[in-house]
Formats: structure tokens, sequence, C-alpha cells
């Protein structure tokens, strides 16, 4: 892929405990509607996000994340948001909701490979 392409992306924050305001970055959703391209990367450290509340539920977390991969590919398990078209998708995932799966403030740049962008917040924002 050749050239400079917008892309706009929300980090998913894990906020056990809303009361608390506390939360850990957990994924990246990154959407780029001049290559076409809408993804997920995400990582749980469960060590960590017990420490923000031992009671957090791990693996409904990973669900929650899973899920937001299938409305990113548009996996039929994702029901109606997954058949939209992808800006609708990222539309679905960024809305804020009050559950312990949040999403952050819209960002975006310019790149020219999205998906290598991708495994770059990924890591800076996430670790």
């Amino acid at each position: 892929m050749s050239g400079r392409l917008a892309y706009e992306y929300v980090v998913l924050r894990c906020v056990p405990r809303v009361d608390r305001e506390e939360f850990l970055n957990v994924g990246v959703v990154l959407h780029c509607q001049m290559a076409d391209f809408l993804d997920l990367a995400w990582h749980v450290d469960a060590d960590r996000l017990r420490a923000l509340d031992p009671r957090v539920d791990v693996a409904q977390v990973e669900e929650s994340l899973a899920f937001a991969h299938a409305v990113c590919a548009g996996h039929p398990t994702s029901g109606a948001a997954g058949a939209e078209p992808l800006r609708q998708r990222f539309g679905f995932l960024k809305a804020p909701r009050s559950t312990v799966l949040q999403p952050g403030p819209v960002h975006g740049g310019v790149t020219t490979d999205p998906a290598r962008q991708l495994e770059r917040l990924l890591e800076q924002l996430v670790g």
C-alpha cells in the first residue's frame, strides 16, 4: 500500500469499578476508510486488572473484546452491528457505554500501513 492514509482509533479500556474511575487499557480499534480497514488488537494483563479489582471477571473482559473483534471482522456472531458497513461498525465500537469495557476518545493520524500502525498503537498504549 502506498501513500499516506488517514485513520482514526480508539483505545478500549477496562473499568472494573466505575465508581473508582480507574481503568486499564486493553485494546485498540483502528479504522482507515481509505484502505477499507477496521481491526482490533488487544491484550489483557489479568494481574494488573486484578490489582484494580480482585473480583474482576477477566474471562468476561476477554469475551467482550472477542465480540468487538467479531464486529470489526463482520462475523455473523456479532449480530446486526457486524452486518453494517465498516464506518458504522467503527461508530458502534467507539460509542460510550456504561459497561466494564469502555472506549476512550477518538484520535487520528496518518500511516502507510494501517495493520502495522495498529500493532504500534497496541504496543505503545496497551503494552
